[in-house]
């Protein structure tokens, strides 16, 4: 089943751009699958750098002038090379090859943002345009449902298919949204082997990591930490491992597209936390895996935070995919009152508390704090998320 994804426009808009195209999200999120359809009818090369004849090939074109270059890769009008960041001068030869003004169109794909966007940031300044593609948002996952259908938006289905999407919405959840996660019919399989060596094999490959335990130990902390602040001086003591190793594992997973780190919003520092920063995994679905978690019961120990995740990294995944994407915060104060999520628009600020059942919190301190009071979002009205 192919899902035309809500990225489709915003690739296509940075194709007309003329500059070189870079996309990067974590493996198996559907990058190939977005480029083919929408160069479906254009005359295409693809190299993937995962392939040694394909690196060769690469190389072969890279030392001969770009005419020349240009032909040995049979004269295509856009060529795409996929895992990208795997050839070091890769970002260099293309440089040369978009400054000869070659009637060809450049795009980059990778799994890594480790040395893609670094090699882009240094070669291909003011020559590029990016787009990080996430796993599916929640209007993609509907259409994969075989009761959903285009004209439906999320009042109707509030109101006429409530319990089909809280279904749909609990397996999501629970496994996630990797394209081929939400189309398969053993979903815990295929998630448990996006969630081994594979889902981290960017690290493994550059050799910024010597063993896979430890940051294997590392994910399986995060995941039962998923919502909350952490604590890298407590991780570092659980680890046996140093605080700066922590931090440098942290920064890789979040380079790679396994977790992303949400910080505290403060004006006033003597009573709002300023520095903590809260961990989220961008697929609920690997987090699950990590734990070998794939209860689909409602009321599993875990569900709150669980749906927190989901819907924090739902709106994270769609501020991604804006022109002009906002600023995602948590609020705390020193006195453990606590807002679950700031949005910051411009000078424009929206909270929100994230409840999956009935259960209320104090949100008075918020109020007196900035006279903006919090909307509580629950998992019975969509139609009032953030970005809904």
């Amino acid at each position: 089943m192919l899902i035309t994804r809500e990225a489709l426009p915003i690739f296509q808009s940075l194709l007309a751009s003329g500059k070189v195209v870079i996309v990067t999200g974590a493996r198996q999120v559907g990058k190939t699958t977005l480029v083919n359809e929408a160069l479906q009818a254009q005359k295409v090369t693809y190299l993937n750098f995962d392939i040694a004849h394909d690196v060769a090939r690469f190389r072969a074109a890279s030392v001969l002038p770009p005419d020349d270059a240009l032909k040995s890769l049979d004269s295509p009008d856009y060529l795409v090379i996929d895992e990208a960041q795997r050839e070091p001068e890769c970002a260099r030869v293309v440089k040369g090859w978009y400054d000869s003004k070659l009637p060809l169109r450049i795009i980059l794909l990778g799994s890594s943002s480790l040395n893609l966007l670094s090699q882009a940031t240094e070669s291909l300044t003011g020559r590029n345009r990016k787009l990080q593609l996430p796993p599916f948002i929640l209007p993609e996952v509907l259409a994969a449902t075989s009761w959903m259908r285009p004209e439906y938006k999320l009042p109707i289905i509030e109101e006429h298919f409530a319990p089909q999407f809280r279904v749909t919405l609990l397996r999501a959840m629970v496994y996630g949204s990797y394209p081929e996660v939400v189309t398969s019919e053993n979903p815990a399989a295929l998630l448990r082997e996006l969630a081994g060596d594979y889902l981290w094999k960017d690290i493994l490959q550059l050799g910024l990591i010597k063993t896979p335990d430890l940051i294997r130990r590392l994910l399986v902390l995060l995941a039962h930490q998923a919502g909350s602040e952490i604590s890298v001086n407590e991780l570092a003591q659980q680890l046996g491992m140093t605080r700066v190793t922590v931090d440098r594992y942290l920064d890789l997973l979040e380079e790679t597209f396994v977790i992303f780190r949400l910080p505290a919003y403060s004006t006033n520092p003597r009573k709002e936390v300023a520095k903590s920063k809260k961990i989220f995994f961008w697929d609920t679905g690997i987090r699950n895996a990590i734990l070998n978690a794939f209860d689909l019961n409602e009321n599993r120990p875990d569900v709150g935070p669980l749906f927190e995740n989901y819907l924090v990294a739902e709106i994270a995944k769609r501020n991604l995919l804006q022109a002009q994407p906002n600023e995602l915060y948590f609020w705390r104060t020193v006195s453990k009152s606590e807002v679950d999520l700031l949005i910051k628009q411009g000078d424009k600020l929206a909270a929100y508390e994230i409840k999956w059942g009935k259960k209320r919190s104090s949100t008075t301190a918020f109020y007196n704090a900035y006279q903006i009071k919090p909307r509580t979002l629950t998992p019975t009205l969509p139609s009032q998320w953030p970005m809904a």
